[in-house]
């Protein structure tokens, strides 16, 4: 049967059947193309959304801009600052005001249960642009990005590499088992994602022919290995004192040349962004000073080589929101 994404939300993929994601995927390749051929595509003229951040960000905050604009939509953008959702008012009582003006929303910010009561209420698509639990938009601009370089998903081998409890982790395991791609999580014990969710994705998993791994080991994770990933050690939202700790913990997961020399000769590299890969940033030049780190998660050789795909991916960011937004508003 076609598949209809119609008045739905998009709040995580656990939501979503394999012929769902698949169907995003595909049409955001048609809407990539379409915006490399500069086809005009106002399909979604009249109508207007707004971008609801309690977190700041570049790449979802302009791929949701310009996507929005590119599909002919008026676009607000509210800051941290210029809402009262949560300080004056309810969290519900937001999502029926704006569900009144607005044709869809966007939310970035902290806890999946915002999100999703923003969905119960609302009355207008809902789109998770990040919370702690889970990013979905990122998932579908990674999976794009995997299958323009090796024409396939299924059966690769994925690694994901340092802090694999947080949103993009839990995510990138869902999104795997989803859609037959081997995913392994490699990293300390204590950084891995929740057992519930894993047990749920083994299942999903096994479903679709594929698998999931929990290691320590960095050698045997990424042997042969199709597509490293890699985030950043500290998430948006946590204090700067657990730096000192996930230094410790997550270096020996850093990604570098000898893990990509480990992995299969066409191995890709990808990154959700940003990245602290050298000391061209504020962040960066301060861990220096205390730790001594040079580069963190991936190593400036590794994130500057041909492997790396990571601006490919977030220009994809775009194509696949504009996906998302016209599937389920048109």
């Amino acid at each position: 049967m076609p598949v209809n994404l119609s008045g739905r939300n998009f709040l995580k993929l656990l939501d979503f059947t394999t012929e769902e994601i698949e169907y995003l995927i595909k049409l955001s390749k048609e809407f990539k193309n379409l915006k490399l051929t500069n086809t005009p595509h106002k399909y979604l003229a009249g109508k207007n959304i707004v971008l609801l951040f309690e977190k700041t960000s570049t790449r979802t905050r302009c791929s949701f801009e310009v996507a929005g604009r590119d599909l002919g939509m008026g676009v607000t953008y509210l800051d941290p600052g210029s809402s009262q959702m949560g300080k004056k008012e309810s969290i519900e009582d937001t999502a029926r005001v704006l569900g009144r003006m607005y044709d869809g929303i966007e939310y970035r910010g902290f806890a999946q249960s915002i999100v999703e009561e923003l969905a119960e209420n609302a009355g207008v698509p809902v789109w998770n642009g990040l919370t702690t639990e889970f990013h979905p938009t990122q998932m579908l601009a990674d999976m794009l990005t995997i299958e323009e370089n090796f024409g396939r998903l299924k059966g690769l081998n994925f690694v994901f590499m340092g802090d694999a409890g947080n949103n993009v982790g839990n995510s990138l395991m869902v999104v795997c088992a989803k859609l037959g791609v081997n995913f392994t999580a490699c990293g300390p014990a204590k950084q891995m994602p929740n057992p519930e969710l894993v047990e749920e994705c083994k299942k999903l998993a096994a479903e679709h022919g594929s698998t999931v791994t929990l290691t320590e080991d960095v050698e045997a994770a990424t042997k042969g290995a199709h597509v490293i990933y890699t985030d950043i050690w500290v998430s948006m939202g946590e204090p700067d004192s657990v730096w000192e700790e996930r230094i410790k913990l997550l270096s020996p997961y850093q990604v570098n040349a000898k893990v990509m020399a480990n992995a299969d000769p066409e191995a890709i590299f990808m990154h959700c962004l940003p990245s602290f890969h050298d000391l061209k940033t504020t962040i960066g030049k301060d861990i220096y000073d205390k730790f001594g780190l040079k580069e963190m998660e991936v190593s400036d050789e590794v994130f500057e080589s041909k492997q790396s795909k990571v601006f490919d991916e977030a220009e994809n960011r775009m194509h696949t929101i504009k996906a998302v937004m016209y599937a389920t508003l048109k």
